[in-house]
């Protein structure tokens, strides 16, 4: 595989000034910041250069996050599976105060971190575990794994499972590559 990868230039992709921005730049900055997101932030800096395609990754985003069929807690839960995953510092950061403050366990949110199987597990949070851990590592996802998955979620919440797996893989390959860096004092990844 790759070589191992030196992580000191600062960010990639800087911010655009918003005086600087073009009118479709602008329109969806201003999406960003006046909808559900409150601002410019991961992966926009980037996209922003593509306006067109900034909005509709904020579109897709938009529906994967705040449409999604999951609990909360467990979309969360569903996200670090996939930051730690893909070792994105940025995206553990943002979402491991999330699912702290939506009840997932410390000790568990830790256990990931560390890339680790969490104990003490509630059900649905096991089947999920075992789901992104498949699909990620595996590339696939066994056939018992799927049939529990389906019968205790369903379709809509299995294929919700999959997307936020599938997006928030893509935002974290993005943030990774831009080197977009955690707030001072923000939540550190451990590092493996």
């Amino acid at each position: 595989m790759g070589a191992s990868v030196m992580t000191t230039t600062p960010i990639r992709f800087a911010p655009i000034p918003l005086e600087a921005m073009s009118e479709e730049q602008k329109s969806t900055a201003d999406k960003l910041i006046n909808g559900p997101r409150g601002g410019i932030r991961g992966p926009f800096n980037a996209l922003l250069r593509n306006p067109l395609l900034a909005d509709r990754v904020r579109q897709l985003g938009d529906s994967i996050r705040f449409e999604n069929s999951l609990p909360p807690a467990l979309r969360e839960f569903t996200i670090l599976i996939t930051a730690r995953f893909w070792s994105a510092k940025y995206e553990w950061h943002a979402h491991s105060k999330l699912a702290a403050e939506l009840g997932i366990k410390q000790e568990t949110i830790d256990a990931i971190g560390l890339g680790e199987k969490p104990k003490n597990l509630t059900a649905d949070e096991s089947l999920i575990y075992q789901f992104c851990t498949e699909i990620l590592d595996d590339k696939d996802i066994s056939d018992n794994t799927y049939a529990a998955t389906l019968a205790r979620f369903g379709e809509l919440t299995v294929l919700d499972i999959l997307v936020t797996t599938s997006y928030f893989g893509f935002v974290s390959v993005i943030l990774n590559a831009i080197r977009q860096p955690v707030p001072e004092g923000g939540i550190q990844l451990p590092q493996l």
